[in-house]
C-alpha cells in the first residue's frame, strides 16, 4: 500500500512539472519574458492583422516581407500614425530618394519602425509601455490607404 501511494505521489509530481504552461499565455504578460510574433507582410496586409499584448510586455517581432515591394512597420497610436503619414506625404511619399539601407527609419520619425525589402526578414523588439490601442502601419506610397495596418490592443 505504501509503495502504491508513493507511486501515485511521484506520478503527480512528474505530471505537475510536465504540465506547466507558464509563459505560454498567447496574450503574453508583463513578467519580463519576451514573446516572439512572426508577421508576414504581403501586398497590402500584415498577418496577423490583430494582436493582444499586456502593458509592460516586450515582444520580439519577426517581420518577413512575403510581398513584391518594400514595406515598413511603424509603431504608434492612430494620431502618431496619421502624423507620420502626413510627414511622408510632405516628402512626396517617395522613400526611393533616401538611402533606407544605411539610414535607420527611426531617424525620419520618432516612432519605432523598420523597413523590410521584398524577400527579407527583419527582427525588432518593442515594449508596450502604456495601455490603449496601438497600430503598426506601412506608409510606403499607397499602402496605408490600402489598409496595411495591424491593430494592437494593449
Amino acid at each position: 500500500m505504501k509503495r502504491a501511494l508513493a507511486l501515485v505521489v511521484a506520478s503527480a509530481i512528474v505530471l505537475a512539472a510536465c504540465g506547466s504552461d507558464a509563459g505560454s499565455d498567447p496574450a503574453g504578460d508583463a513578467s519580463g519574458e519576451t514573446r516572439t510574433i512572426e508577421v508576414s507582410m504581403t501586398d497590402m496586409a500584415y498577418a496577423p492583422a490583430d494582436l493582444d499584448v499586456a502593458v509592460g510586455e516586450t515582444v520580439r517581432f519577426v517581420f518577413r516581407n512575403d510581398g513584391a515591394v518594400r514595406h515598413e512597420a511603424v509603431f504608434g497610436n492612430e494620431a502618431e500614425q496619421e502624423a507620420h503619414h502626413a510627414e511622408m506625404a510632405e516628402m512626396g511619399g517617395d522613400h526611393d530618394g533616401m538611402d533606407m539601407g544605411s539610414m535607420p527609419h527611426d531617424e525620419m520619425t520618432e516612432l519605432h519602425s523598420v523597413v523590410v525589402e521584398p524577400g527579407e526578414t527583419v527582427d525588432m523588439t518593442h515594449t508596450f509601455e502604456s495601455s490603449g490601442p496601438m497600430m503598426i502601419g506601412c506608409h510606403e506610397p499607397g499602402h496605408w490607404e490600402a489598409g496595411m495596418k495591424m491593430n494592437i490592443d494593449v
